[in-house]
Parts: C-alpha cells; sequence; structure tokens
C-alpha cells in the first residue's frame, strides 16, 4: 500500500518511527489483500506522525532515537547497581540521625532534605527523558546529574510553600507529582518512558506503550501517598465528606487510566490497584478492613480488569492491546500456559539480588528503625502517626498494592523495590518532621531555676 511521507508506525507500539519485525508479515498479507490467519501475532504498519521537512533532519532524529535506545542497554545496570547503593547507604545513615535523641536539629533536617529528594528520583528517571543525556558525553554520568536535578526541583516545590511546615506537606508534593506525571505520560502516548532507565527498551522489544510494572509501582505508590496527604489537610479542616470524595474520584480515576486499553493498558496492575485503594479507603474512613470485605474487594478489582480485557477483544484484531489478546488465549485455551510463563518469570525476579536487597533494607528500615520506640520513647513512625493520622492508611495501601503486584506480575521484586523507593523516604520525611515538631526548641525549653546569690543565700 502507499504510505504519505512521514514515519511510520503500528498498533502494536503506539510510537511514531517505531515498528516491529513481527509486523511485517501482517503488513504484506494485508498490502496483498490476503486475510490474515486467526492468531498470528503482529498488527499492520500505519502511517505515523510527520518526519522534518529535509531529509538530513529525519535521519539525525532517527539517528538519535537509536542512539538512545543502544546507550540504555549500556547504563540501565550499573545506573541500578548505584542506585540500590546509594539507597542502602542512606538508609544507614538515617537510621543513625533518626535514632539519636531529638535536639539535633540540623542532622534531621538534613536528613528530611535528603529524603524528599529520594523519594522524587523515582519519577524523576522518566522526566529525565525531556533532557537528551544519552547524547552528551559520558551518558551514565548526565543520566544521573538529570534525574538528581529533576528531583531537586520537586523537592524544591516541596518546601517551597507554608505545606512545608505540615507532616505531610512535602511527601504529598512529591507524590502527587509522581501521580500527575505519570498518568499525564499515558495520556499522551507514553513519551517519557520509551528509552527511560527504568522504562521501555525497544530493542528489546517487550512493551512500547502503557504502564511498564515499574512505572506502575511508581504511580500507584505516589497516587495512594497523595491522597492520604489531600485527606489529612481536609480532615483537619473539617471537611471529612469532601475528602471521601476527591479520594475516590482521583483513585477511580487514576484506576481507570492505569487498566484502560488507550492509556495505561495494564492488566496486572489493576487488580493490585484495586485493592490496595480500597484498603487505604477503607482505614481513612475509619472502616473496618475484614477478611470478607478483602475477599469482595479482590472479587471487584478482578471483575473490572476482565470487563476491561473484553471491552478490549471486541475490537478489530488489528486494533487489540494485550489484554483482548488474553481473553482470545483463554478462548484457545492457551491461557494456563501464558499464566504458568509469568509465574515463572515472577519466580525468577527473586534472584535479582541488588533489587530483593532493596525491597529487604527498605522494609527492614520501615519497620526496625521508624515503626520501632527509639531511646526517647514513642517511635518517629508513630509520631507521624498521632500528627497525621491519614498516612498510616496511605502506607498500608501503598504496601498492599505493591505485595499484590509483585504476586500477580512476572516483574516480580522490581514492583516493591520501586514503590519502596517511594513511600519510605517519603514516610521517612515525613516521621522526621514529626520528630522536629515533638522536640522543644531552645526558646521552648524550660530555662533552669537561678543559683542562689550571695546577698540571698542563707
Amino acid at each position: 500500500m502507499p504510505y504519505p511521507r512521514g514515519y511510520l508506525t503500528a498498533a502494536s507500539t503506539r510510537q511514531n518511527a517505531l515498528v516491529t519485525i513481527t509486523d511485517l508479515t501482517v503488513t504484506a498479507l494485508g498490502t496483498l489483500g490476503v486475510p490474515t490467519p486467526a492468531g498470528m501475532v503482529g498488527r499492520a504498519w500505519t502511517p505515523g506522525g510527520d518526519a522534518p521537512a529535509s531529509t538530513a533532519a529525519t535521519v539525525a532524529e532517527l539517528a538519535d532515537a537509536d542512539l538512545a535506545s543502544q546507550v540504555l542497554r549500556e547504563v540501565r545496570a550499573p545506573f541500578f547497581g548505584v542506585f540500590v547503593a546509594v539507597q542502602l547507604v542512606f538508609y544507614g545513615i538515617a537510621a543513625i540521625a533518626v535514632r539519636r535523641r531529638p535536639g539535633r536539629g540540623r542532622a534531621l533536617t538534613a536528613t528530611q532534605l535528603v529524603a524528599v529528594v529520594s523519594g522524587g528520583v523515582a519519577v524523576s528517571t522518566f522526566l529525565a527523558q525531556l533532557v537528551p543525556w544519552w547524547s552528551l558525553p559520558n551518558p551514565m554520568l548526565w543520566l544521573i546529574v538529570t534525574i538528581l536535578g529533576f528531583a531537586g526541583v520537586i523537592a524544591a516545590v516541596a518546601f517551597a510553600g507554608p505545606w512545608r511546615r505540615h507532616v505531610l506537606g512535602p511527601l504529598t508534593v512529591v507524590a502527587g507529582v509522581t501521580s500527575v506525571a505519570l498518568l499525564a505520560d499515558v495520556m499522551t502516548g507514553s513519551r517519557l518512558q520509551v528509552n527511560a532507565v527504568t522504562g521501555y527498551e525497544p530493542v528489546t522489544g517487550g512493551r512500547f506503550y502503557g504502564f511498564s510494572n515499574i512505572a506502575f509501582a511508581v504511580y500507584s505508590t505516589g497516587t495512594i501517598l497523595a491522597l492520604a496527604g489531600v485527606a489529612c489537610f481536609l480532615v483537619e479542616r473539617g471537611r471529612r465528606v469532601l475528602a471521601a470524595v476527591v479520594c475516590l474520584a482521583y483513585g477511580a480515576f487514576a484506576i481507570g487510566a492505569d487498566g484502560w486499553p488507550g492509556w495505561g493498558a495494564d492488566f496486572g496492575g489493576v487488580p493490585a490497584f484495586v485493592l490496595g485503594f480500597a484498603i487505604f479507603m477503607l482505614l481513612v474512613t475509619g472502616r473496618r478492613v475484614s477478611p470478607v470485605r478483602l475477599a469482595l474487594i479482590a472479587a471487584a478489582g478482578g471483575t473490572l480488569i476482565a470487563a476491561i480485557a473484553v471491552a478490549d477483544w471486541l475490537r478489530p484484531a488489528d486494533r487489540r492491546t494485550h489484554l483482548g489478546a488474553f481473553v482470545q488465549q483463554v478462548i484457545d485455551g492457551e491461557a494456563f500456559a501464558v499464566i504458568g510463563r509469568k509465574l515463572g518469570a515472577m519466580i525468577g525476579t527473586l534472584g535479582n539480588l541488588p533489587l530483593t536487597a532493596l525491597s529487604l533494607a527498605a522494609l527492614a528500615f520501615l519497620y526496625l528503625v521508624l515503626a520501632r520506640p527509639s531511646e526517647w520513647g514513642a517511635s518517629a513512625l508513630s509520631r507521624a502517626y498521632e500528627r497525621a493520622p491519614a498516612l498510616r492508611p496511605g502506607l498500608f495501601g501503598a504496601l498492599t498494592c505493591a505485595l499484590v503486584g509483585f504476586l500477580i506480575n512476572d516483574s516480580g521484586v522490581a514492583i516493591p523495590a520501586m514503590a519502596l523507593t517511594v513511600a519510605v523516604p517519603l514516610t521517612l520525611a515525613a516521621s522526621v518532621r514529626a520528630l522536629q515538631l515533638a522536640t522543644p526548641t531552645p526558646a521552648e525549653r524550660p530555662s533552669a531555676p537561678a543559683e542562689p546569690t550571695a546577698q540571698n543565700s542563707p
């Protein structure tokens, strides 16, 4: 078939100038007018976006995209090695700072600042795609600089306004930016995830659009924690009903965007997101979490993603995503083989020692440092719960989502590892702020009784 001037694309990638070899057979058959056999993998190539006016500019743009993919393959493993090592060192230093007696204001302030920056790193790995770091000398260095730059900007906003004085102020800003940025990305074509160090790798060709499992982990965690902050602010002002309405409305939209074929197209994320968000809503509204309710919620999550998948399957075969393709695999009797492969892949991720170590270290820090009473009495996390009661539902909801995501997705341990890199530093920041508010300043401390002078001594 004749193609107009411009880039090619396909329903399998949804990215301009990016098609796959498996699409070639379907494209050739369609060009010859031959019906495509049922079950054939691939989608026909179609016209994409406009290319630059000049051939030289087109070649340069394509070469840059290819360079980004090649550089990504070289820097991804070293980056995660550095990322995990820095996180582990940070948890060790933070444990020392938090466990010391109050009164060391500078140490706590520095810990809170670093924690907020650390909480913004996950979303910054995607925002870094706004800068062509791969085309600069020493791309690994520029990748780290770019990520830290975006995380620093987010942290600056988190401390810029009066909200910085609230226990959940910085947490809400960082989590909100995380949720909104990734939501906007999938709604506009998932451009930030292509060639991102935590996103898609087109050369490998696993996925090209929607939420990857790592992006889902970051997105769901940011969404639930941001809603915890919003709920806390509104409840403190006596607007409990408004808090419930806002959380339910944005949470439902966020979950729908995660599973919708035209946006997130995330099969395994929706049930996990539904369960984690539902636990958050139950706890934040003062309702009891019971086994029966959990079972009903889990069934609702499964029903929701099944309905989305069937709706996708009802579309023409050349427009379906992997959600609709799975429905067809169920019809063809291939579902158990697919589930078995994904289960094997999930179990295999436990052999990823860096991410497994990061998950264990983050959980140990949360439960053995923040949640454990310190030398001066209540734990830092308990103080944060007292000052901001919505933090506990938010943290429980986010951790539940990460755990369920780990169990039902083939990325396995990568999901809790990335979720914890958002949840734990931001929880640390809130806990440190609670310690600061509980620690009297020098002006607030009672002064010692005056020593008797020679004139009034007996």
